[in-house]
């Protein structure tokens, strides 16, 4: 989720992006207790800060979010389905991807913005960086790679293997420059890699890394040549400004 916390700027347009981030984007059962009566977004709002992006698999970020959380399309014929939520405020149905992927494979093609924004995420264009998506756009999560019970109830998260990545160059109310923001996820603290750019956040809309400091994500991972905190296992998490860009 990405709040915005400062009035926008007419410069460097801000850019949404689940770019390879180092885990699965889930929230757990600690992270929801109470959610019947207000989801994290509710309590961002409350506090003067709405969130101005609202990406989970999981569940609703709002207790009156009844809309569609993401998208999977199955291999065997390249339909899609929008995954929603139990009920207003709740958990995905999971159970309407499991039949709907029987059978066949499916990748993950939106996770949409609860925010009301339209600041959906989807498969992220080429990069400038060499990597495994080089030269063509990023792959797609496979939807059924990261399962996980949320309160009692299976869902899915957002598996990130190694060039994979969402990507959202036009958005609504992101801050731009400098303007203070805020950006918070929670991943598996199992899956992380060594390499930059496994992140979260908000960067430029032109998919070029065209200068230093021109993103501002949360990284979670084992690369500590720029910034770094601590963390229960061998890696490092930072709230980084950085110079990637997909692939």
């Amino acid at each position: 989720m990405t709040r915005r916390t400062g009035r926008l700027a007419a410069v460097a347009a801000g850019l949404l992006s689940l770019v390879a981030a180092a885990g699965v984007v889930v929230l757990t059962h600690e992270s929801v207790a109470g959610a019947a009566s207000s989801g994290p977004c509710d309590i961002y709002a409350s506090g003067g800060t709405p969130c101005v992006a609202a990406h989970s698999t999981t569940r609703a970020l709002y207790a009156a979010y009844n809309g569609s959380l993401y998208q999977v399309r199955r291999s065997s014929d390249s339909t899609t389905l929008n995954i929603g939520v139990l009920s207003a405020g709740g958990y995905a149905n999971a159970a309407a991807q499991d039949s709907f992927c029987s059978g066949t494979t499916c990748v993950i093609t939106i996770i949409y913005d609860q925010s009301g924004r339209g600041n959906n995420l989807t498969q992220a264009p080429a990069g400038t960086w060499s990597g495994p998506a080089a030269g063509g756009a990023d792959n797609l999560a496979n939807a059924t790679a990261a399962p996980i019970t949320v309160g009692g109830h299976k869902a899915y998260g957002v598996y990130i293997a190694p060039g994979t990545g969402y990507r959202n160059d036009s958005t609504n109310g992101v801050a731009t420059g400098d303007n203070p923001e805020g950006i918070y996820a929670v991943v598996d603290g199992t899956h992380y890699s060594s390499w930059c750019c496994f992140d979260y956040g908000n960067a430029q809309t032109t998919n070029q890394a065209t200068s230093p400091a021109i993103m501002e994500t949360v990284y979670f991972g084992a690369d500590k040549q720029w910034v770094g905190g601590t963390a229960p296992v061998p890696g490092s998490w930072a709230t980084w400004s950085g110079d990637c860009s997909p692939g």
